[in-house]
């Protein structure tokens, strides 16, 4: 189907997406260097077992890190899979289930995650059972 350059359909694809594009670049520069540090995470861990991984845990720096890269991540995943739900399911009922279940396991995703290194960082300051 060839557009008209002066349909209202023409500009409004012209002009959407800029914000999302952008954010998504953002979340894409920014998981390089965490991505290195999840490397660098990986190697600390690996081999020592759970009281390995929640000793490195326990330092705030890494918490934090580590909170940030799992954040940072379900964030960049979110978008994605958006961009494909919009671009592919072509119902609308279908892509907005889609949709919300994406943003719902995202949620879920991020929300397990944050709640697991609060807990560790809570049980390093004697706050809570382990």
């Amino acid at each position: 189907m060839i557009r008209d350059k002066n349909s209202t359909e023409w500009k409004a694809s012209a002009k959407h997406g800029g914000g999302e594009w952008m954010a998504e670049r953002i979340s894409s520069v920014a998981l390089i260097p965490l991505g290195l540090w999840g490397v660098y995470a990986a190697t600390e861990i690996v081999g020592k077992g759970y009281d390995g991984a929640l000793a490195f845990l326990l330092d705030p720096l890494n918490a934090g890190l580590m909170a940030l890269l799992i954040l940072t991540s379900v964030w960049h995943m979110h978008m994605g899979l958006r961009v494909v739900i919009e671009d592919y399911i072509g119902k609308p009922g279908a892509k907005g289930l889609f949709l919300g279940l994406n943003t719902l396991l995202c949620v879920i995703a991020a929300g397990a995650s944050v709640f697991s290194i609060v807990k560790i960082a809570l049980t390093a300051l004697g706050g809570a059972q382990a």
